[in-house]
């Protein structure tokens, strides 16, 4: 029976962690990218059943819509001695110890995850404190942190004291991206578990907050008052009806070890966090604890690492990769080697230092493996014969490179401020959807023609058939991949000229003021670029910081001359001035809701803008019209709107308005 009611609990939890995704997910949509993925009426009705949820499990998670945590600054990370030392585990790579290990008894296998160990402690169905291993004795108190991890439940059914341990992690994904992102990342974090360390122990909990942290439990320490069945196994079921995730664990005896640690093996490649071996625990807790400890180790739990496979080969040569950072990365490529049941030609080596050490150079004889099985990785240099031709130009831009210092660590640099490596983001916005709208180009396909060579400036894009067949082959095109890449530039070439002057990245020009100014100036590429500050300043909602900026780029050479050769790319075809182009303006709008005639609000502002009117993001005395489908909602807006006494409007009412 008290199997069954924990079964169901685990249904209803999961359904309350799928809530909260699918809640965060819609309101990042509307909130950050402009486009709904469900109607306000369905986006309620799931808040409605999380809260229900949360109300009759008495779990509320951190990440869930409902509460909002608030983030806090500490000056320091107290320090708190453990209750009891967390001792390691004793280890092996031989399965053969863990059939010793299980004689006869019954026991739980787990992930050992590849993070930072973290304690918990509730009270009252509260967090009251989260605390780091620290060196086994004495950890770092990280409560306000840990209160904004992904998943990590705030409030728990049960009221007595809990303590729990488990692993917090960063995936790989967040790993990569973090990394990308953070200036000098590639030189302080070589891999997630560095990283997640340095998030759980910022003093900021806004830092943390913003690495994806999550919680994974391991071992219940203490929760009076349940009857366990003297059981680990049911130990993380019942830790799971709290609202906790818990590292994937199953059960194992000697005659199941082989089988279980193959299945293992099988699944890391599939895991989104690191790990770094295998845990064995008794599921018998009395009798394990029965059996106390070494001065070192508990006697209830083994951990288990996966003997690395490694293969001799052949370094062909360092390639040198620059990072959006300034950093130049090496990467060791290699005669192809089988590893852990894939091909593997490439490890990075991350910096000079350890480049250094291996004393690495061309025509090595070498040995690789896979780090957690996973990673490849450099073990050994076998004849070591030293560092040699380090590049003094960029790879990239031909800039000058310089090799820093920093933390001990030598790296190489691009010296450039202009290197295209550093500026992806400005190629992202450049293919956009409202600038140059050419599909087919994320910001990794943009990297790798970057890192190529095969672009160097926006033109460039417009002549990737040069590269035709290098493209074909990379991982992830080939030849339709190819088409449709080369149909959406020639379509691109036909465009407007607001969407040109946006995909420049004009710092503080959006396509809203780019078709403002382009629009005063008569849609003249000529007087658009000698444009004064004091003749753009006199545009309505062009103030003296957008008009400083916009003056300031086209003062450049370089700028107005990259400006003349991608004019020569495109076609402009003139715009006929109607009176259906006049309609709205000098007409302000908001729109809000979710939209039925539209594929998004989105849309529904282009149609406003080329018809001469203004869509603004809040209703204001110049506001003339909200549109809204549900004119009788009690929102924020519609509210406003009936303060002000500006027209709220349906969809329908908007259409008719274009048709007359």
């Amino acid at each position: 029976m008290a199997e069954k009611t924990v079964n169901k609990m685990d249904g209803k939890m999961e359904r309350m962690h799928a809530l909260v995704q699918l809640l965060n997910q819609a309101r990042r949509s509307y909130e950050q990218e402009d486009k709904e993925i469900m109607s306000n009426y369905e986006y309620d009705r799931l808040y409605d059943e999380l809260q229900e949820l949360e109300r009759e499990l008495g779990t509320t998670l951190a990440a869930s819509p409902t509460v909002n945590v608030g983030y806090e600054v500490l000056s320091e990370l107290p320090k708190e001695r453990h209750e009891s030392p967390m001792l390691s585990l004793d280890k092996t790579k031989d399965v053969g110890r863990l059939k010793e290990f299980l004689d006869g008894q019954k026991a739980m296998i787990s992930w050992k995850l590849d993070g930072l160990t973290i304690v918990l402690t509730y009270r009252n169905g509260s967090l009251e404190k989260a605390v780091t291993r620290g060196n086994g004795e004495v950890g770092e108190v990280v409560t306000n942190n840990a209160r904004v991890f992904q998943n990590i439940p705030l409030t728990i059914p049960y009221q007595g004291e809990l303590v729990l341990r488990g692993e917090a992690v960063i995936s790989y994904k967040d790993f990569e991206k973090i990394n990308e992102e953070i200036g000098d990342a590639d030189a302080k974090y070589k891999n997630p578990r560095n990283l997640c360390s340095g998030s759980v122990r910022q003093l900021n909990n806004e830092v943390t907050a913003k690495r994806n942290v999550r919680f994974y439990s391991f071992s219940l320490v203490r929760a009076d008052g349940i009857d366990f069945k003297n059981s680990r196994l049911y130990q993380m079921q019942w830790l799971k009806s709290q609202g906790f995730d818990v590292v994937e664990n199953h059960a194992v005896t000697a005659e199941t070890i082989d089988e279980e640690v193959s299945w293992f093996a099988d699944h890391i490649s599939e895991n989104e966090v690191p790990s770094d071996g295998l845990v064995l625990v008794y599921d018998d807790i009395v009798y394990g604890q029965s059996l106390g400890s070494t001065a070192k180790f508990p006697r209830d739990s083994f951990a288990f690492k996966w003997a690395d496979e490694i293969r001799e080969t052949t370094l062909n040569r360092i390639e040198w990769s620059p990072s959006r950072t300034g950093l130049i990365n090496p990467v060791a490529v290699f005669e192809p080697v089988e590893l852990e049941g894939t091909t593997v030609s490439r490890a990075s080596v991350h910096n000079i230092s350890i480049m250094e050490e291996l004393e690495l150079g061309a025509g090595d004889r070498i040995t690789v493996y896979k780090a957690n099985m996973i990673i490849p990785q450099i073990a050994e240099n076998l004849t070591r014969s030293g560092v040699r031709d380090i590049p003094e130009e960029c790879p990239v831009c031909g800039g000058k490179t310089r090799i820093d210092m920093e933390n001990g660590t030598k790296t190489l640099c691009c010296t450039n401020p202009k290197c295209q490596a550093k500026h992806i983001k400005s190629f992202t916005l450049f293919v956009s959807r409202d600038a140059m709208n050419i599909e087919g180009l994320s910001e990794a396909t943009l990297e790798k023609f970057i890192m190529n060579g095969y672009v160097r400036d926006f033109t460039d894009l417009f002549h990737l058939d040069r590269y035709a067949e290098e493209i074909m082959q990379m991982d992830g095109f080939g030849e339709k991949s190819y088409e449709n890449l080369q149909n959406s530039i020639r379509n691109s070439r036909t465009t407007t000229l607001p969407r040109l002057v946006y995909s420049l990245g004009i710092p503080n020009i959006g396509i809203a003021n780019a078709k403002l100014i382009c629009k005063a100036f008569g849609n003249d590429p000529e007087k658009i670029q000698t444009a004064t500050v004091e003749e753009l300043s006199g545009i309505s909602g062009v103030g003296g910081v957008i008009a400083g900026t916009f003056a300031d780029y086209f003062a450049d050479e370089e700028h107005r001359d990259l400006f003349a050769r991608l004019l020569r790319e495109v076609e402009i075809p003139e715009e006929e001035i109607t009176e259906d182009s006049r309609r709205f303006e000098g007409v302000n709008f908001v729109i809000t809701g979710s939209v039925e005639h539209f594929a998004n609000r989105a849309e529904v502002k282009e149609e406003i803008e080329k018809r001469g009117g203004k869509v603004t993001g809040s209703v204001t005395s110049k506001t003339d019209y909200l549109i809204n489908n549900d004119a009788d909602s009690a929102s924020s807006k519609n509210r406003k709107a009936r303060e002000l006494g500006v027209p709220v409007i349906s969809e329908e009412e908007f259409l008719n308005m274009l048709k007359r």
